[in-house]
């Protein structure tokens, strides 16, 4: 079994000469952060993944969390984890210093959170859930319930959930039954039954704040009658105590095909006279306040492909080195090499490191965005938008992809539990499906931010313009560009003659756009990351003509000369799929399936 070294050179990498986090420090807020802090913050980050959470991942995976009468005891190790966890002040990193927090950029905080993802995934899903509700309770709630839950919850002593999905109801908000009723003293009594609660009941934290989607009496059906509570496991006292049990019980936790260690809970409110709940915000408002929520997982989710696919790499790497079989063809030295030396485990293991690098160049980047959209910036705010179905989207689907190849350089016992390969796989796997799935994610970019925005497809031709300068940068700089500019190039055009069909069909044919968003997902992933490695390039060879001897600038401008050799064409067969999938996507007869 290998261990989990961070990638700090890629990361800070990324972090300084793609996503520019110089500006990001010289935002109004981050006077305090500076380069020589982050990669300090990235350096105890990265002992703390691979000295702490990494060493408890396997456990997590064979024993798992353990529900018996309503109790959840996790993992082996997960608890005291979780306790040193806070005790360093890792849960309170990314808020503000007014609620608690340290108030580092999104930036920093998307890089320090790609290590806990790779060291251990099951584990990351407890702080990226509570930060995600921090998130919605700082913007919409009352101050008196800011008062009283953020501090626990920002130092990570309370944890919090997401309560969105029902038995019958899936993705389908608009068909939630979870009822909300009023009480006298101006609280609700919540009844009804959640599913798919990650770490809804843990042994982890003295109290668990559920935020969760009910519907009041009299309101409206449909999306427009759902509102937002919080509804603690234990009630608060006025002096911050706990005081009693809630109405509120983990009736069991689900038998997953991955994420072990990740108690999903499948939570019940009301069995007797109904979970006291507060409302948050405006009354049949629930919806728009928890996408503020829902938005930072979907981003975070996505960086879970990146995590993943590191780890998976690293895994693969390590087996590749060490195992020795088989000649290598066109060898004749008769020398028994490692199976790193067979042609095509190069090849998986190209795609590996240069599609994960791929990825956590645009998450950071995104990441980026989000930053300068909170200094005012209104541009950043229209290309974050547009980039999170993407993160999202693209890199989970990328994330089972690698990890699947990582595993194929095992071999036959990469299938085998014992070799540690399979569990990247079958951790990855959800990764596509909550928080949205992939289709959910592509309705989104094809529809609200692309079709539908506010003047149809301004930020994807903007983001396009900025590509089309970086290939006219690429030609100028140096021959060992050209081939790159050139995939690219080509990428773009067709990424833009998809987004120019998406605009002039959506209105008379939605059918036929939403049948080919998953490929137009894709294919604004692909480019996008082609374009970023490009960039990454560039700096690199910039580098390497000013004189350095640094051989980290060779391995980027190899990466990036992968990735648009192998995966940029993939641009071309994904915009003919949109444009002209959908006739052959609808030409079976439903009864004929």
């Amino acid at each position: 079994m290998s261990n989990y070294t961070a990638p700090l050179r890629d990361m800070q990498f990324i972090l300084k000469d793609v996503a520019g986090l110089d500006e990001v420090c010289a935002l109004p807020g981050n006077e305090e952060c500076s380069v020589e802090l982050v990669e300090s913050i990235l350096e105890e980050a990265a002992k703390f993944a691979s000295g702490v959470l990494d060493p408890i991942n396997r456990g997590g995976d064979t024993v798992g969390s353990v529900c018996k009468d309503g109790v959840v005891t996790t993992a082996p190790g997960f608890k005291d984890a979780y306790k040193l966890f806070c005790e360093t002040g890792w849960s309170a990193m990314p808020f503000a210093p007014e609620i608690g927090g340290q108030g580092l950029p999104a930036v920093v905080t998307m890089a320090v959170n790609e290590m806990w993802k790779s060291a251990n995934m099951a584990f990351a899903l407890c702080p990226m859930l509570t930060s995600g509700a921090i998130e919605a309770i700082a913007h919409h709630a009352s101050d008196e319930l800011k008062q009283k839950y953020l501090p626990k919850m920002v130092e990570g002593t309370w944890t919090g959930t997401m309560n969105l999905t029902e038995p019958n109801a899936g993705s389908d908000l608009a068909a939630i039954s979870t009822k909300a009723a009023r009480a006298a003293d101006g609280t609700f009594r919540i009844t009804g039954t959640k599913i798919f609660i990650t770490w809804g009941e843990n042994d982890v934290a003295e109290n668990i704040v559920h935020l969760v989607l009910a519907r009041l009496p009299d309101a409206p059906p449909g999306l427009k009658g759902i509102s937002l509570f919080l509804v603690p496991k234990f009630l608060v006292n006025d002096d911050g105590s706990l005081g009693a049990r809630n109405d509120l019980i983990c009736s069991s936790i689900e038998h997953k095909l991955g994420i072990h260690g990740s108690p999903t809970a499948v939570m019940s409110y009301g069995d007797n006279d109904g979970a006291i709940g507060y409302l948050i915000g405006e009354e049949n408002k629930g919806v728009s306040y928890m996408f503020t929520m829902m938005n930072h997982a979907r981003v975070n989710v996505g960086l879970e492909g990146v995590g993943i696919a590191e780890r998976a790499y690293q895994h693969a790497l390590w087996y590749a080195k060490e195992r020795i079989q088989g000649a290598i063809v066109g060898d004749k030295s008769g020398e028994k090499k490692p199976i790193l030396h067979h042609p095509d485990v190069r090849r998986l293991l190209m795609e590996c490191k240069a599609r994960t690098e791929a990825m956590r160049t645009v998450a950071y980047y995104a990441a980026a965005q989000i930053d300068k959209a909170h200094a005012g910036d209104a541009a950043a705010q229209s290309r974050i938008d547009l980039l999170t179905p993407v993160v999202k989207g693209w890199s989970t689907e990328q994330g089972v992809e690698l990890s699947s190849t990582a595993l194929q350089v095992f071999g036959g016992v990469g299938f085998v539990e014992e070799t540690g390969a399979a569990q990247y796989y079958r951790d990855s796997r959800i990764t596509t499906i909550y928080e949205g799935t992939t289709a959910i994610q592509a309705n989104d970019l094809v529809g609200r931010k692309l079709a539908r925005e506010k003047v149809p497809g301004a930020s994807m031709k903007a983001m396009l313009a900025e590509m089309n300068a970086t290939v006219a940068e690429l030609v100028a700089t140096d021959d060992r560009l050209k081939a790159i500019a050139e995939n690219l190039k080509n990428g773009i055009a067709a990424l833009s003659t998809a987004s120019d069909w998406i605009l002039a069909t959506y209105d008379s044919n939605p059918q036929a756009v939403h049948a080919g968003s998953v490929p137009f997902l894709k294919l604004t992933g692909i480019v996008t990351g082609g374009w970023l490695m490009a960039k990454s390039a560039l700096v690199a060879v910039q580098r390497l003509n000013a004189g350095s001897d640094d051989r980290f600038y060779e391995a980027k401008l190899a990466t990036a000369n992968y990735f648009a050799a192998h995966q940029l064409p993939f641009a071309a067969a994904c915009a003919q799929e949109v444009m002209q999938g959908a006739a052959s996507t609808f030409g079976l007869d439903e009864a004929l399936f």
